[in-house]
């Protein structure tokens, strides 16, 4: 190849290089996969696990998602925690405790207590979606994570968003799109959580990673496992759905 044909080839393809080697939009990769978790409204039913060196204590539970803003978890068994509820609208979070009739509002300063006593704090389990619309996304890595390729993407707190972590890292299956590993770091950069989570099966038409462990940095052998049992999605579900009187009258 002469030295004028290579310069007017490399002339041609000059314009191609950026659009080869652009990378994804992590933002866009974020919103995907909480779509695939949760779809435009989603039902489950879970056992929760939570697991201690000394003991472990079961709970069945029923979630309900619709869009981003809509939430609502039901507690089944045991008998003692029966009937209780949290629900989310928007950005704002209550409690329902049965045994005592009581609606307990969540104030973002308890955003980062546990929920019912488990390595899930109440931000992680009913305000799932902030991830989305609270954060701003930096890809830093593709990696393989459970044999499948994945996105390492930085999620760092915007200011003022009324959230618990200040920086969250995920594994996002590049095949699956789902959410298969996430760091929790609070606000010195320090490690508290990690979330795992493995045995993807398909249920409700999607792929759903059915077991998940939260397991916190700084205590061994301790950790909170959740099951899911059965899924469904993108079925119809009205807003009135998710309110304070119907969190008081659900029933298993």
């Amino acid at each position: 190849m002469t030295p004028r044909l290579r310069f007017a080839l490399l002339a041609l393809l000059a314009p191609l290089a950026p659009l080869a080697l652009a990378a994804p939009d992590p933002t866009e990769i974020v919103r995907q996969s909480d779509q695939q978790m949760r779809g435009d409204a989603s039902y489950s039913e879970l056992t929760m696990n939570i697991i201690r060196p000394e003991w472990t204590r079961s709970m069945s539970m029923k979630s309900w998602t619709k869009g981003q803003d809509l939430s609502l978890v039901l507690v089944t068994a045991p008998a003692r925690d029966r009937g209780s509820a949290s629900l989310r609208r928007d950005r704002e979070m209550w409690n329902w405790l049965p045994d005592i009739e009581r609606v307990i509002k969540i104030a973002p300063s308890m955003l980062g207590q546990s929920w019912m006593g488990s390595d899930f704090t109440n931000d992680d389990l009913i305000n799932q979606s902030s991830i989305v619309v609270d954060y701003t996304h930096h890809l830093v890595a593709q990696e393989p994570y459970d044999g499948e390729m994945s996105y390492v993407i930085d999620a760092v707190a915007k200011p003022e968003a009324p959230v618990v972590w200040s920086k969250v890292r995920l594994w996002i299956s590049q095949q699956t799109h789902l959410q298969r590993k996430i760091e929790f770091y609070d606000e010195f950069d320090e490690l508290v959580n990690t979330l795992n989570t493995f045995d993807v099966q398909t249920m409700g038409d999607r792929a759903l990673a059915t077991r998940m462990e939260m397991v916190p940095a700084d205590k061994p052998g301790q950790k909170t496992e959740i099951l899911t049992h059965a899924a469904q999605f993108n079925f119809a579900i009205s807003e009135a759905f998710f309110s304070l009187d119907q969190m008081k009258r659900l029933r298993d």
